[in-house]
């Protein structure tokens, strides 16, 4: 509900983007500060409190993102506020036609075979495609593709794991 009235009001203004990346920092400063996300989350300290230390941290800030913030901290959500930038970040994607996609493969991909693996998932989604590509060897081989909650497992690995659980289902 808070991110889609953020989106809103950053829709109204021409100030999506920046909204967008404003609010990462913010929640890429509480993963960071610890301190600080256990500050915003902590129930028993007053709202006052919590929305005195978010003017400071967004000091500079766009207003739309500044007056959000103090919102969601008068509201008691202040420690909602990651989840929220998560939320966020998933609308404009969806209203702007992204989506995120998380590749990992067995061995570093090559620019072309990456391209080429994104360039299927656009076609097949309807949607501009950004992708972050991590390898992981003890897939053996093969990919596992992440979209959001949406998880495509094509890997050897994966592929091992499913015929074992079979096999032990049958006997």
């Amino acid at each position: 509900m808070y991110a889609r009235a953020l989106y809103e009001a950053a829709r109204e203004r021409d100030r999506v983007d920046t909204a967008r990346d404003q609010l990462a920092e913010l929640a890429a400063a509480m993963e960071t500060t610890p301190e600080l996300e256990a500050f915003l989350a902590n129930p028993q300290l007053d709202p006052g409190a919590k929305a005195g230390v978010l003017e400071e941290v967004t000091t500079g800030a766009d207003p739309v993102v500044r007056n959000f913030v103090r919102l969601v901290a008068s509201k008691g959500r202040a420690g909602q506020l990651r989840a929220i930038a998560e939320e966020y970040e998933a609308i404009v994607d969806r209203e702007q036609g992204r989506i995120a996609v998380e590749l990992t493969t067995a061995y570093e991909l090559g620019d072309e075979e990456a391209k080429a693996i994104v360039a299927k998932i656009e076609q097949a989604s309807g949607r501009t495609v950004e992708a972050t590509r991590s390898v992981d060897p003890d897939l053996i081989g093969g990919m596992i593709l992440q979209a959001g909650s949406f998880r495509v497992d094509a890997s050897v690995r994966g592929r091992l794991n499913r015929l074992r659980r079979e096999l032990v289902a049958r006997t």
